[in-house]
């Protein structure tokens, strides 16, 4: 799977300097962005704010807030000069992503308070794009990305959207900036970073749909797994993940996670929900481990941590599991996580309840 990173970033500040470069003797200053109550040099300013503050993110490995500093223009600086200022911290934002180890983890407020490498990139890009657009409409010049980076924001930020019929006129339906047949006009929106949960020894990251793309056509998801991963349990959990995302059902915080192990940064199995909850708050658990990682504790631990999270949402009243018959370590794991075994058909099925 092509990770999503500093080249991706080069790409969409190159295209918008490009574009732009075109208008630079027109009065930036004096003329809104599209849909925006900034001037256009406001928001191309706000682009270089933005990607030098999402290095600053991942090269002070921030937790709690946004790392306290901000960048200004000299006085004087001309149209030409800001395009320079973007330029140069697009470079500084993928040099930091081309740095930063995978499993760095900095703040951003939404939804779950933190994002990787890849969604801080996608955050980078998604900034350029949108505001390269909005820029050019109001000036009357045209702009348009590569659909691969369209894509990529889709599909590493939106995972709660459908996908459109070509990616960048989704994802400007998708921030409230366009049209899309047959679907409503967007007046609110934010994008969604992956969610994670950790454990002692794990941490439970969620799948973006370009991962379980790659996973369900063979590939690993973006992730290194032990000897023999990941099981087909996960690939198969990929595929029911990316039939809900394709028919615009899918919601991201009750989608699959890969298990990583957090002594070396490996993959050793996968654990999701076959869905959103129903009518009544219950929803189905689902997991498997790469061979060589069983019995050493892994799922149970993680089960544990996933049922905590999930138990604590107002939408859940109770999740269940089924077992084959003859899987007694599967058995074994949901009953050590608090599972009780409520029926005992073809399969034995487990519940656990909010307290």
């Amino acid at each position: 799977m092509r990770a999503l990173g500093g080249e991706q970033v080069e790409e969409a500040v190159a295209g918008c300097v490009a574009t732009l470069r075109t208008v630079v003797d027109r009065d930036w200053e004096g003329v809104d962005a599209a849909g925006l109550e900034w001037s256009c040099r406001h928001t191309a300013f706000h682009v270089a704010e933005d990607l030098i503050a999402y290095a600053g993110q991942l090269a002070g490995r921030a937790q709690d807030g946004y790392v306290p500093f901000e960048i200004t223009l000299e006085e004087g600086t001309d149209n030409a000069g800001l395009l320079h200022v973007i330029e140069t911290t697009g470079a500084l934002f993928a040099a930091t992503l081309r740095t930063t180890p995978r499993d760095v983890r900095a703040f951003h407020p939404y939804p779950f308070r933190s994002a990787d490498r890849e969604g801080f990139a996608a955050m980078g890009i998604a900034e350029v794009l949108l505001h390269t657009h909005d820029i050019a409409k109001s000036l009357g010049i045209t702009y348009e990305p590569s659909e691969e980076l369209a894509e990529s924001v889709l599909t590493w930020l939106f995972p709660h959207v459908q996908p459109g019929p070509a990616p960048w006129p989704t994802l400007l339906w998708a921030t409230g900036r366009g049209e899309l047949p047959g679907r409503a006009p967007v007046t609110e929106w934010r994008w969604r970073n992956n969610l994670v949960i950790p454990t002692e020894r794990l941490v439970l990251t969620g799948l973006r749909p370009a991962a379980a793309r790659d996973l369900r056509l063979g590939g690993d998801g973006g992730f290194e797994w032990i000897d023999g991963g990941p099981y087909q349990g996960t690939r198969d959990a990929a595929e029911f993940m990316m039939k809900a995302y394709e028919a615009g059902v899918h919601r991201p915080e009750f989608g699959v996670f890969a298990l990583v192990r957090r002594q070396d940064g490996r993959s050793v199995g996968g654990m999701g929900f076959h869905s959103a909850p129903d009518e009544d708050g219950r929803v189905e658990i689902g997991y498997d481990l790469v061979e060589s990682a069983r019995g050493q504790g892994y799922a149970t631990e993680a089960l544990r941590a996933l049922a905590h999270w999930a138990l604590a949402r107002d939408d859940v009243q109770a999740l269940f599991a089924t077992v084959e018959r003859d899987n007694t370590a599967s058995q074994a794991v949901v009953t050590r996580a608090g599972f009780k075994k409520v029926s005992e058909e073809e399969e034995f099925a487990y519940e656990l309840r909010r307290p």
